[in-house]
C-alpha cells in the first residue's frame, strides 16, 4: 500500500515538471550518472584520486560537451575511463532525449505528446510535424560521420603508433571528440602532434564543422544528396530552408572573421618564425574550433590579447541552434546583427534571402544576448573576485565555458573550488541553452487580457 502511494507520488511530481524542468532535471541526472562512472577505481590511473567538485566539473564538462578538464586526461584515466568519457560526450552529444527515443523505437514503443514535448526543447526545434523521424535522422547521421572519421583517422594513425589498437584508438576518440565538439582528447596534447599534417587537420575540420553547423542542416544537406544519388529528381529540395541559409553563411562568415584576424593579429607573434602555410593552417584551425570544437594545434597561451579576445567573442556566439554546441548560436547573432542593420536603414523588418524574420523570433535574440551576456558577466566578476588572474584569461575561460567549446588557457586546473563550481554552472546552462534557462525561471502568469495606453520613451 504504502508503496503503491510512493509511486503515485512520484508519478504526480513528473506530471507536474514543465518540458523544460523535465529536460533539466534528465541532465542533472545525467550528470550523477557520469560522477559515478568516471569515480569507479577501474577508471583512473593507479594511484590517483578525483576530489567530489573535479569530478562534478568534469561529468558536467563530458555531458555537455565542452571539454574543460581541472586534470590532464592521459595522467588520471585509464583505457577503461576514456571508453567511459567516450560515452557519456557520445550521449551529451548527440542528446538524451534523442537517445532515448531512439531507445523506444527499437522496442516498438508509442512516442506521446509529453516525449515530443521534450524532443522540441532539447533540439531547440518549433514544430512537432516529423519530430520523430528527424530524431532517427539526426542519430543515423552523427554516427556515420562518426564511423567514417573513425576508420579514416584510425588508418591514418598507423602511421604515428605503435600498435593497431593504439592507432584506432586514438581514431575512435579523435573522431567522436571532434564529432560531438567535445573538446577531450587522449594524445596529452590536443593536435598539436599532428600540426604539421594537412590530412589530419582537414579531416578534423570537416568532423569538427558536421557537428556545429546544426542538425537540420545536415539532414537538409543528407536529404539532398541521397536524392541525387538515387536520381529521384522530384525530391530535390527546390531550395533549401531561411534556416540552413542563414546558419551556413553566418557559419562560414564568423569562420573568416576568425582565421583573418587571428592571422593579422599573429602574424608577427605567435606565427612569426612559422611557414606561410602553417600560419595560414593554424589560422584557420583555431577559427574553426572555437564554433565550439575546443580542439587545439597551438597553445593559446601563446597569442596576444587581441587574438584571446578575438576567439573569446567567437566562442561566446558559439555553434549553430539544434547542434551539439553552446553559446548564444550563430542565428541569434545573425538576427541581432541584421536587426542593427535594418534600423540603420529605417527598415521595420528584417529581409534576408526573400524572406521576412518575424518579429518574435528578432525579440527573441536580442532576450537571449541580454540574459546571456548577464549570466556570463555575473561569472566572470565572481571569478575575478575569487581567482588571482588577468580579466582577459578569465573571460577567455568564462566564455569557453559558456560556448561549451573547451579552448582553455590553463585556469580549469588553477582555479580553487570556488572557480571551478563556476565554471560547471556556465557549462551548464551553456549545454541546456539560453531558452531553457530562462523558461526554467520563468514563472506561470495569468494572460492578461488588457493593453495600456502606448507612450513613448527618450532612448539612446
Amino acid at each position: 500500500m504504502q508503496q503503491a502511494f510512493m509511486k503515485r507520488n512520484i508519478q504526480l511530481f513528473f506530471r507536474r515538471l514543465t518540458p523544460v524542468q523535465t529536460l533539466v532535471l534528465i541532465y542533472v541526472s545525467a550528470v550523477m550518472l557520469s560522477v559515478t562512472l568516471l569515480a569507479l577505481p577501474f577508471s583512473h590511473q593507479p594511484g590517483v584520486k578525483l576530489s567530489f567538485t573535479d569530478l562534478v566539473f568534469l561529468a558536467v564538462s563530458c555531458v555537455s560537451v565542452t571539454g574543460l578538464s581541472p586534470v590532464a586526461v592521459t595522467e588520471t584515466f585509464s583505457t577503461f575511463g576514456y571508453f567511459a568519457i567516450l560515452f557519456i560526450i557520445q550521449i551529451g552529444g548527440v542528446g538524451l532525449i534523442s537517445l532515448h527515443v531512439i531507445m523506444w523505437i527499437l522496442l516498438g514503443k508509442r512516442i506521446g505528446f509529453r516525449e515530443r514535448q521534450l524532443i522540441l526543447r532539447d533540439q531547440n526545434q518549433s514544430s512537432m510535424s516529423g519530430i520523430v523521424k528527424y530524431i532517427t535522422e539526426i542519430v543515423v547521421t552523427v554516427l556515420t560521420i562518426e564511423a567514417v572519421g573513425a576508420i579514416i583517422l584510425g588508418i591514418h594513425y598507423l602511421n604515428y603508433f605503435d600498435t593497431v589498437g593504439e592507432a584506432f584508438l586514438q581514431g575512435l576518440f579523435g573522431a567522436v571528440s571532434a564529432t560531438t565538439n567535445a573538446g577531450f582528447d587522449i594524445t596529452g596534447s590536443s593536435l598539436a602532434p599532428f600540426r604539421e599534417d594537412p590530412f589530419v587537420i582537414i579531416t578534423q575540420m570537416i568532423l569538427l564543422t558536421g557537428g556545429a553547423i546544426g542538425f537540420p542542416v545536415l539532414v537538409e544537406i543528407r536529404t539532398y544528396l541521397t536524392s541525387r544519388i538515387m536520381r529521384k529528381r522530384h525530391t530535390f529540395p527546390s531550395r533549401f530552408s531561411l534556416f540552413t541559409k542563414l546558419t551556413v553563411s553566418t557559419f562560414f562568415i564568423l569562420i573568416a572573421i576568425g582565421a583573418v584576424g587571428l592571422f593579422i593579429f599573429e602574424y608577427n607573434n605567435a606565427f612569426k618564425d612559422l611557414p606561410l602555410w602553417l600560419a595560414i593552417s593554424d589560422s584557420l584551425f583555431q577559427s574553426v574550433t572555437t564554433r565550439n570544437g575546443g580542439l587545439s594545434t597551438v597553445d593559446v597561451n601563446l597569442f596576444s590579447e587581441g587574438s584571446m579576445f578575438l576567439l573569446a567573442m567567437l566562442m561566446f556566439i558559439g555553434a549553430s541552434p539544434s547542434s551539439v554546441g553552446g553559446g548564444i548560436r550563430t542565428t541569434t547573432f545573425a538576427v541581432a546583427v541584421l536587426g542593427v542593420v535594418a534600423f540603420i536603414r529605417g527598415d521595420s523588418s528584417i529581409k534576408i534571402f526573400g524572406r521576412e524574420i518575424v518579429l518574435e523570433d528578432i525579440w527573441k535574440a536580442f532576450v537571449i544576448i541580454t540574459v546571456s551576456l548577464g549570466v556570463l558577466l555575473t561569472g566572470v566578476m565572481i571569478l575575478a573576485f575569487f581567482e588571482d588572474a588577468s580579466i582577459m584569461r578569465i573571460l577567455f575561460e568564462a566564455c569557453s565555458a559558456f560556448g561549451t567549446t573547451g579552448l582553455s588557457v590553463g585556469l580549469s586546473t588553477e582555479f580553487s573550488n570556488v572557480g571551478k563550481w563556476v565554471l560547471t554552472i556556465l557549462m551548464f546552462i551553456g549545454r541546456i541553452g539560453v531558452i531553457a534557462f530562462i523558461l526554467l525561471l520563468q514563472r506561470r502568469q495569468p494572460k492578461r487580457m488588457y493593453n495600456y495606453p502606448k507612450e513613448s520613451i527618450i532612448l539612446g
